[in-house]
C-alpha cells in the first residue's frame, strides 16, 4: 500500500452537526490521515478516537485533515457523538462506510464480518500513501506517535535528500544517506 494512490471513492461523513458529502476530491491538495476503526459505541475505538480529536488542532495547524472510517452509517456516528463525552469532542469528519468501498479501497476489511481492521493510513497532498499501521483488534492507537508520523513524513516531502532516523523528534538531526554513511550508524 506504501507509494500507492487513493482510489475514488464517495461517502457520507458527519461533522461539525452536519451530513457532509465527501469524496477524494476532498482529499487532493492536501495531508490527510484515514483512521478506520471496526464499530462505533464498542469499548477501544472512543479511546483511540477520542485521542485524535486531542491532536486534531495540532494537525490541522499542520495541514493536516483526518477522516475516521468505520462501516456503521453517518447517522449512527451522529448518534454516537451525541451521547459519548468522548466522541462529543470530535471535530474531524466521521466517515459512514456501509458499503465497504473505502475500506476495501484500504484493503481493510475483515473477511466476512463487515467491519474494518484497526488501520491507519497517511496520505500526502498528491494523493500517495507515506505511511500506514494496522493493529490487532485489543491494541489500540496512539495520536503522539501519528502526530510524529506526520512531520517525519511533512519533514522528508520537503527535504529531498534528508531520512528521519528511529524516534526522530522534529528538530532533531536527520540523515543524508550516501556512500559515507554506510556501515558507520
Amino acid at each position: 500500500m506504501i507509494n500507492t494512490q487513493l482510489k475514488p471513492f464517495n461517502a457520507t461523513a458527519y461533522k461539525n452537526g452536519e451530513f457532509v458529502e465527501i469524496s477524494e476530491k476532498d482529499v487532493l491538495g492536501k495531508w490527510s490521515v484515514f483512521f478506520f476503526y471496526p464499530a462505533d459505541f464498542t469499548f477501544v475505538c472512543p479511546t483511540e478516537l477520542g485521542d485524535v480529536a486531542d491532536k486534531y488542532e495540532e494537525l490541522q495547524s499542520r495541514g493536516v485533515e483526518v477522516f475516521s472510517v468505520s462501516t456503521d452509517t453517518h447517522f449512527t456516528h451522529k448518534a454516537w457523538h451525541d451521547s459519548s463525552e468522548t466522541i462529543g469532542k470530535i471535530k474531524y469528519f466521521m466517515v459512514g462506510d456501509q458499503t465497504g468501498n473505502i475500506t476495501n479501497n484500504f484493503n481493510v476489511m475483515r473477511e466476512g464480518q463487515g467491519l474494518a481492521d484497526r488501520a491507519t493510513f497517511l496520505i500526502d497532498p498528491e494523493g500517495t500513501i507515506q505511511a500506514m499501521e494496522i493493529t490487532a483488534e485489543g491494541i489500540g492507537r496512539d495520536a503522539e506517535d501519528l502526530l510524529r508520523k506526520v512531520k517525519a513524513a511533512q519533514y522528508v516531502a520537503a527535504h529531498p535528500g534528508e531520512v528521519c532516523p528511529a524516534k526522530w523528534k522534529e528538530g532533531e538531526a536527520t540523515l543524508a544517506p550516501s556512500l559515507d554513511l554506510v556501515g558507520k550508524i
